[in-house]
């Protein structure tokens, strides 16, 4: 059997189950692969995107995951397989179905020192079930959790032998995909009695079924804003609110999705007083310390009681209060801060929209500020919170804004060190496809999260430029020209709203000057509010 048939079946089986997009960083082993994906690409079933860095393929492939069209990463083998494992662990942890697709040796040539050769089955771990494909009827019969059932990423290590090149000119027509429909769910119901003063707590990637639960249980809805239930009646402040004697009468959590965000959150559902139900997800991160229903769906809740309703209230007042002292202090600022800029990216996304944000503090900011978007509205923001790095963010938002085509407008919001770290996502040879893009960079010349937190504290002063905030300098309109990629700074309010309102089609950066050595400052001022400072 050839590498070209192995190959040949490998990408139909892709197809076969459903796979639209497929990513490939060049390379030696997995020639007969990219052949193969190339002509698929050519038959019009799925669409060919190319990439230098194997990192940032890995984050595109995830990106146009999470935005329902399902994709597949080609790389070759040797480092070029390790540089894959940041966007297989993120995928893990959140449950996107991405398939990683690496190139080997023979079998025969493990252990061996040969050239590029490395021990590459298993080589994710255990949260990534993988195959070793060595011919025809290993492709066949792929057994586990299987690649059209997978709730998470699956690995396919195929062993390629030479000759790696297709014999002849001809392309390769791969049959079109079967229909197929996902079954349908059984539910039962689980019903949870109003009783105790409860919260709802929507993390990542919850989705609207948190929210419904709060409306009809009468709770306060504390949502993050890649929740998918930062609408309605969800609560703007609640991070502030939760250290207030509100946060203290807690009795009842349901949680659903990934909280990851925030401290007083995680200080919450470790309460010894607090009962915590937790509605399973997707993902590895979905294992939980405390009781699981069987689904969201599965907590119902009787109608709205009367008596319930004053709970309800005092936390809608209080947020009310405290979401306009924060504006009134951060109107009086005399620079421009992050928090505001976090709030005039919210408010620029429209219906149908996408908003893809970083990690560290441009989320927790705009956790703190954006307003919940009215129901029914469509719009639609994602970060990877699976475990919340800062790995490949620029290549995510660029495959999420590729993945979803009938998107009104994309927005991606990240920190200047995020934006570094993929750079490389910027690089996009001639013919690939594009999509409409604006990247804001909230560039305060370093790691600003960090000064919020005990290495910020002031007796670790004269070492916190050094080993935390890691000045570095870089001159991003430089960095921009490189890529050719439209950029421009702006330093005020007015003028970021003018950037937003305005932009240039395919991608482009704004970059948002804003000031690190007040930050601590800031923050605790905005704190202290909700105890009444």
């Amino acid at each position: 059997m050839t590498a070209t048939a192995l190959a040949r079946a490998v990408v139909q089986r892709l197809i076969d189950v459903g796979v639209r997009e497929i990513v490939i960083a060049p390379g030696s082993r997995n020639a007969p692969l990219t052949f193969a994906a190339f002509d698929a690409a050519t038959a019009g079933l799925l669409r060919l995107h190319t990439r230098l860095d194997e990192r940032s393929a890995g984050f595109l492939a995830l990106g146009l995951t999470r935005e329902h069209s399902r994709a597949a990463v080609i790389c070759t083998s040797g480092t070029a397989v390790a540089n894959l494992h940041p966007a297989a662990l993120e995928a893990a942890h959140a449950g996107v179905s991405v398939v990683f697709v690496t190139a080997d040796r023979p079998a025969r040539l493990r252990g061996t020192s040969a050239n590029q050769t490395t021990e590459q089955p298993a080589i994710f771990g255990p949260l990534v079930p993988w195959h070793d494909l060595a011919d025809l009827d290993d492709v066949a019969h792929l057994g586990g959790p299987t690649i059209s059932t997978a709730e998470g990423p699956t690995h396919l290590n195929v062993q390629l032998d030479d000759p790696l090149m297709p014999e002849g000119t001809s392309p390769w027509t791969p049959s079109a995909p079967p229909h197929s429909r996902r079954p349908e769910r059984l539910v039962t119901a689980t019903p949870l009695p109003l009783g105790p003063r409860t919260v709802v707590v929507a993390g990542d990637d919850a989705g609207p079924q948190a929210r419904r639960i709060a409306e009809t249980g009468g709770w306060p809805l504390l949502a993050e804003p890649s929740s998918g239930s930062r609408t309605g009646p969800a609560l703007r402040t609640y991070r502030l609110l939760l250290g207030t004697d509100l946060g203290r009468q807690i009795e009842r959590v349901v949680v659903a999705g990934r909280p990851t965000l925030s401290r007083p959150v995680a200080r919450l559902l470790a309460r010894e007083d607090v009962e915590v139900i937790a509605l399973p997800g997707p993902g590895a991160a979905a294992r939980r310390p405390f009781p699981v229903a069987a689904s969201v769906e599965d907590v119902v809740v009787p109608s709205l009681d009367a008596a319930n309703a004053p709970w309800l209230e005092s936390w809608r007042t209080a947020d009310r209060d405290l979401a306009r002292r924060i504006d009134a202090v951060l109107s009086a600022e005399p620079d421009l801060t992050p928090y505001e800029v976090a709030g005039a990216v919210s408010r620029a996304l429209p219906p149908e929209g996408l908003l893809v944000l970083g990690p560290s503090s441009p989320i927790r900011d705009l956790d703190l500020m954006a307003a919940p978007y009215p129901v029914g509205q469509r719009r639609k923001v994602i970060a990877n919170r699976g475990l919340s790095g800062i790995d490949g963010v620029v290549s995510t938002a660029i495959g999420a804004a590729l993945g979803r085509r009938d998107s009104s407008r994309a927005i991606a919001l990240m920190g200047d060190v995020t934006f570094l770290h993929d750079a490389n996502g910027l690089l996009l040879g001639p013919g690939q496809p594009e999509p409409d893009l604006t990247i804001v960079v909230v560039n305060d010349d370093g790691g600003s999260i960090f000064a919020m937190l005990e290495q910020g504290a002031s007796e670790h002063a004269d070492r916190f430029e050094a080993l935390f905030a890691a000045p570095h300098g870089v001159d991003l309109a430089g960095l921009c020209a490189a890529s050719r990629t439209p950029h421009w700074r702006v330093e005020s309010l007015a003028e970021l709203e003018q950037a937003l309102a305005t932009p240039n089609g395919g991608i482009d950066v704004v970059e948002v000057r804003v000031r690190r050595d007040n930050r601590r400052d800031l923050d605790e001022r905005l704190r202290a509010l909700a105890l009444g400072g």
